[in-house]
């Protein structure tokens, strides 16, 4: 017997990576007429069903379920049945999914949700094996998930998608070729542009996050994450002009040098210079002004 499961019809099972129910749970189920579904009174315990017989009872309860009224307890009876029946189809597609970094629980949990969307739709008089129409029903309900939930920033879909195609191309380039594909090879791969794939690329890195406080392993020695990110040394923008000045300001007459000097190293305004050299504050910006005019031009200078 299946435990009762409240609510509406788009209600998740209470344990939906479980098969079977407990004694307690099955005590918590009213007991129901069997001459109202006779179908239930020979089904065995859940995991003792195999997956011809699971089959088979889901025919017989679907036609069953259709001669009930929606919302009625005979009817979430029935429906509860169906899904604990056909939680081996969940299991089976949740193991293609072994490999993310997800619990195996929660995508048991979420490919029940698909499946029980799978029996609210099936139609049994189509023709159509049940294992057939729900499987995609379950598998995409799964991928949904990893899709909405999995990556640490939103990117598109379409991105998405390149991600696992750049990754599945990876692979059999790697395997063909004997070391790491390059971009090129991977856009003739796929017959994409170059740009599109390193967008590819670039977004696969939006697939996980670390914290920048997050602790390294036991064995490492050094400190967190934010303790060993490079910063941008803006200093080393100037590097290559101050380089490229010092041979200008050599050249300079030692007069020039040294208002260079007192300007910018010693930080005297023009009317201190003039006083230090004895000459006049206009004198000084004019002599100023025609040195930065030089050296700015041999800088522009191109070898």
């Amino acid at each position: 017997m299946a435990p009762q499961l409240d609510g509406p019809r788009s209600a998740t099972p209470q344990r939906p990576a479980s098969s079977t129910a407990s004694d307690e749970e099955r005590s918590r189920v009213p007991a129901l007429d069997q001459d109202m579904i006779p179908e239930l009174s020979e089904i065995p315990p859940f995991d003792e069903v195999g997956p011809l017989d699971a089959r088979a009872l889901s025919k017989t309860l679907f036609r069953r379920m259709q001669t009930l009224q929606e919302g009625t307890h005979e009817y979430q009876y029935v429906r509860n049945t169906l899904v604990e029946l056909n939680l081996a189809l969940v299991k089976f597609a949740a193991s293609r999914f072994r490999s993310r970094s997800e619990p195996m629980e929660d995508i048991i949990q979420v490919g029940t949700i698909g499946l029980i969307k799978a029996i609210d739709r099936f139609e049994i008089d189509r023709g159509v094996e049940f294992p057939t129409f729900a499987m995609p029903t379950i598998v995409g309900e799964i991928k949904r998930f990893f899709r909405d939930t999995s990556w640490s920033v939103r990117v598109p879909r379409r991105l998405q998608e390149l991600r696992l195609d750049l990754a599945k191309a990876g692979d059999d380039l790697a395997q063909e070729l004997d070391r790491a594909p390059t971009v090129a090879e991977l856009s003739q791969r796929l017959d994409l542009p170059e740009e599109e794939v390193l967008e590819g690329m670039a977004a696969s890195n939006a697939y996980t996050a670390s914290s920048l406080d997050a602790q390294p392993e036991d064995d490492d020695s050094e400190g967190a994450l934010a303790d060993r990110i490079g910063y941008e040394d803006h200093d080393i923008e100037g590097v290559e002009f101050r380089e490229s000045l010092k041979p200008l300001i050599a050249d300079l007459p030692a007069r020039d040098r040294r208002i260079l000097s007192l300007r910018f190293v010693g930080n005297m305004t023009q009317s201190e210079i003039g006083e230090e050299l004895g000459i006049s504050q206009m004198h000084v910006s004019r002599l100023l002004s025609r040195t930065l005019t030089r050296l700015r031009s041999g800088l522009l200078v191109e070898d």
